[in-house]
């Protein structure tokens, strides 16, 4: 079994993703060693400003900070010999390291997922939740215009079903067939066919 060792520098935390200001490489590296450990590899992770025992103790970390300093770190240890020193691998070097091939990054990162939330959010009409959600967006630093376009779509997609329900209530209201009618969000319902939307998404 595999086994990686991380020696970070001084967190506030065992992996650094707390805080008003959190760097997006750490919420992304906490992802990845989440995924090293469902491959099977065995991770450990120490805090310089937490357990600064486990630095002395190991040989090759301590004769890394004697030479380089703090700037060593973090050091990434693969099977006791360090692997990595200064910077924080990405997936594809973490699975390079540990001989591990081919597993697709997952595309569901924590900033997907805050994004996915405001649009649930803005769904369910949830003050607090779209606060919160929008606090954390900005944490991992997703922009402004990011979270207004995840924003905006929600509020395309919640608003389309209103809309034909109200173009079905006029049409039902009349004595004459309505024409074809086009939503503002780009959705479609035949007239002939009351209800039955054409193929394709509901809004766009």
């Amino acid at each position: 079994m595999k086994t990686i060792q991380v020696y970070d520098p001084p967190l506030c935390c065992s992996t650094g993703v707390c805080g008003p200001d959190v760097d997006p490489k750490l919420v992304q590296f906490a992802v990845d060693l989440q995924w090293l450990t469902e491959q099977g590899v065995t991770v450990e992770r120490f805090n310089l400003a937490q357990t600064p025992i486990a630095f002395a103790e190991n040989e090759g970390v301590r004769a890394a900070l004697t030479d380089k300093g703090e700037g060593a770190l973090p050091l990434i240890v693969v099977d006791g010999k360090v692997a990595v020193s200064g910077t924080y691998p990405t997936r594809d070097e973490l699975a390079g390291l540990l001989g591990l091939s081919g597993t697709p990054a997952s595309l569901f990162t924590p900033a997907v997922a805050e994004l996915v939330a405001i649009g649930a959010a803005i769904a369910a009409n949830c003050d607090p939740c779209l606060r919160y959600h929008v606090r954390e967006a900005e944490k991992l630093g997703i922009s402004a215009s990011d979270i207004s376009r995840a924003i905006e779509l929600a509020a395309k997609v919640k608003d389309a079903p209103h809309r034909n329900m109200m173009r079905l209530a006029a049409r039902l209201t009349q004595t004459e067939p309505a024409a074809a009618v086009t939503t503002a969000g780009g959705c479609f319902e035949s007239a002939s066919a009351p209800g039955n939307a054409a193929e394709g998404p509901c809004c766009s």
